[in-house]
């Protein structure tokens, strides 16, 4: 069941090797023209610096890219790309700007800064796990609202909504190929009575009950 790790949003780290700064930002994006912007709005913010240099790595047609933007061939872009490669992340950019302290710091000390720093910009950031899930919907009197609950965290769903109203609305979020033993037992509880709606496949952050997860839950996609 395939599966990914992401950042959420913006982080930002910082660390100094011989008086020269090391800022790494670390950016969410999904598509180039994203990582481009990105790009650009950092180099814009930090005009003055001596280098803006970049990795990123994306889903999209499996594209990766890196710029040593005037450091020494391979002692800036590539430590920077290989950092995230190293955590295992995608959709991911990272501009790491220095700004130089006057001393040189060598290949192999340039290479320990800009891993270093990226590595901090990584540490920084809110990772989440995006899976294949689908969206399990189904109304139930309230009477059988707490054992629906109990069915849903037995199965591995997670609730993301309920709607108190005549009955209660509930949608539950779950792996997708792991629904049928739950839409199965929540049959039983209603007696077939209550009909259950599923929704197309779709990617989101998810943790099983139990499981940290802060990300909120997505717009809700199509049903069928």
């Amino acid at each position: 069941m395939a599966s990914y790790c992401t950042t959420q949003g913006r982080a930002r780290a910082e660390i100094v090797e011989k008086k020269s700064r090391f800022i790494a930002t670390v950016q969410h994006v999904e598509t180039e023209e994203e990582a481009l912007a990105f790009l650009d709005e950092i180099r814009s913010e930090h005009r003055m610096a001596r280098h803006n240099v970049y990795a990123y790595v994306l889903r999209e047609n499996g594209r990766v890219r890196y710029s040593d933007d005037g450091e020494p061939q391979k002692t800036a872009g590539m430590p920077t790309l290989e950092a995230i490669q190293h955590a295992s992340l995608t959709d991911v950019a990272v501009v790491v700007t220095r700004y130089f302290g006057g001393i040189l710091l060598g290949t192999g000390g340039l290479v320990r800064a800009y891993t270093q720093a990226t590595q901090a910009g990584i540490a920084a950031a809110e990772i989440m796990r995006i899976s294949r899930c689908i969206d399990v919907l189904i109304e139930v009197p309230y009477s059988l609202y707490e054992q629906a609950q109990r069915l849903a965290s037995q199965h591995g769903a997670q609730t993301v909504d309920a709607d108190f109203a005549a009955q209660v609305a509930l949608t539950f979020r779950m792996l997708d190929g792991t629904q049928e033993p739950f839409e199965a037992a929540l049959t039983e509880l209603v007696r077939g009575q209550c009909p259950i709606l599923e929704s197309d496949p779709y990617d989101a952050p998810f943790a099983a009950p139990g499981q940290a997860d802060s990300s909120a839950p997505d717009a809700a996609p199509n049903l069928t």
